[in-house]
């Protein structure tokens, strides 16, 4: 049996009409919005909340966290909000709920001047520098962490974690199918692109998101449930379960952000038949950083991209079979030959609106299919 949930970031802009990034924005000013949604007790079952309390929701405020010297969190710097859903058994009802949470949280955030938008890539900001300098005791715990290391990259990205896992299935299989979606990232990413801008301006790619992340940060990640069962790597490529309810899941993280959460219902089929393949055969325990990087430029215009892509779709449609989840894959393959991307969109709206904001401003607007499967 699988399961299924999303972790999907959030960007805003604010009253001004800004890009409301850590450079303008307070945890604060995110928090008087988590502060008047709702909060749903049997969640704790399932959600990892963490010791600093930030988690307490199904949203809460992503970012980096500051501890004083005495190991007390002080503040987080915020870059968004992040939705989480429960674990559902269906592809459906786990859409119908981000749908849902996202509503409630537009409904809420409008009320306090900000108005979500779609993007993966902080589009004016390249890195996150800590002011005041990180101290002591945040170095060691960095130090301890090789993937928090990278802060400042994440600080600037927004992006999903597709979350699904099969029930009973042995943790060695897991493991091998988190290795063989690392494989195969840089051929499947492109159906999400959507960070074309850079420094102010149109980036000459699809993706700076996956140019600047993927290598530095994982593809895929699995929970396992103890020590002996990790892989080490950099970038991770296991960790160990929070909840007893995470133990043996696929986390694949490498996507690009979708105002159109009918797009994750498709990706989720696709995760879904991947876990069923029994024939692709490439395996990796860390993300190829230069494929990634050819991915994120030319996307499905490079023909190794599309072709790979083509290979990696009709297996999972081959694996999927008389699934009812295998009509999801039909809206893939017709991106996948008429070579787009959501980034192409984007560049469209950019260039008849004349700037970022508005370009932004048009994306959740534009999603009419939210939710509707």
């Amino acid at each position: 049996m699988f399961y299924f949930g999303i972790e999907h970031e959030v960007a805003f802009l604010n009253q001004e009409g800004k890009f409301a990034d850590f450079s303008r924005t307070t945890y604060a000013d995110f928090n008087q919005i988590i502060e008047k949604l709702p909060i749903y007790p049997s969640d704790r079952t399932q959600l990892h909340i963490g010791d600093a309390g930030i988690r307490k929701k199904r949203w809460y405020i992503e970012g980096f966290e500051r501890f004083s010297e005495s190991e007390e969190m002080i503040d987080c710097v915020p870059r968004g909000i992040e939705i989480r859903t429960t674990i559902h058994p269906d592809i459906h009802s786990t859409i119908t709920e981000l749908s849902e949470s996202f509503h409630l949280l537009k409904e809420v955030a409008k009320e306090f001047g900000f108005s979500p938008v779609l993007i993966s890539f902080n589009p004016y900001l390249t890195n996150y520098e800590p002011n005041p300098p990180l101290n002591d005791v945040e170095r060691k715990y960095l130090q301890a962490y090789p993937d928090d290391r990278t802060a400042h990259i994440y600080m600037v990205t927004y992006g999903p974690d597709l979350n699904i896992s099969v029930a009973e299935l042995p943790i060695e299989r897991v493991i091998d199918i988190g290795q063989k979606l690392t494989y195969y990232s840089p051929y499947i990413v492109p159906f999400s692109y959507s960070s074309p801008f850079y420094q102010g301006k149109l980036w000459q790619g699809l993706s700076v998101r996956t140019f600047v992340r993927t290598g530095k940060r994982p593809a895929t990640l699995v929970f396992v449930e103890n020590q002996e069962q990790l892989i080490k790597s950099v970038p991770s490529s296991t960790k160990i379960a929070r909840l007893p309810a995470e133990v043996g899941r696929i986390e694949f993280k490498a996507f690009d952000s979708c105002c159109d959460f009918s797009i994750y219902a498709q990706l989720l089929a696709l995760l879904k038949g991947l876990v069923l393949d029994q024939k692709l055969k490439g395996r990796a325990i860390v993300p190829d950083a230069a494929l990634h990087q050819l991915s994120a430029r030319e996307g499905f215009d490079n023909e190794e991209i599309f072709a790979i892509a083509t290979q990696v779709l009709e297996a999972a449609k081959v694996a999927l079979k008389d699934d009812p989840d295998a009509y999801l894959l039909v809206s893939l393959k017709e991106s996948l030959q008429q070579r787009k991307t959501p980034a192409h969109n984007m560049i469209d709206n950019f260039q008849r609106l004349g700037s970022i904001e508005q370009a932004l401003q048009s994306t959740y607007l534009s999603s009419i299919r939210i939710g509707k499967l």
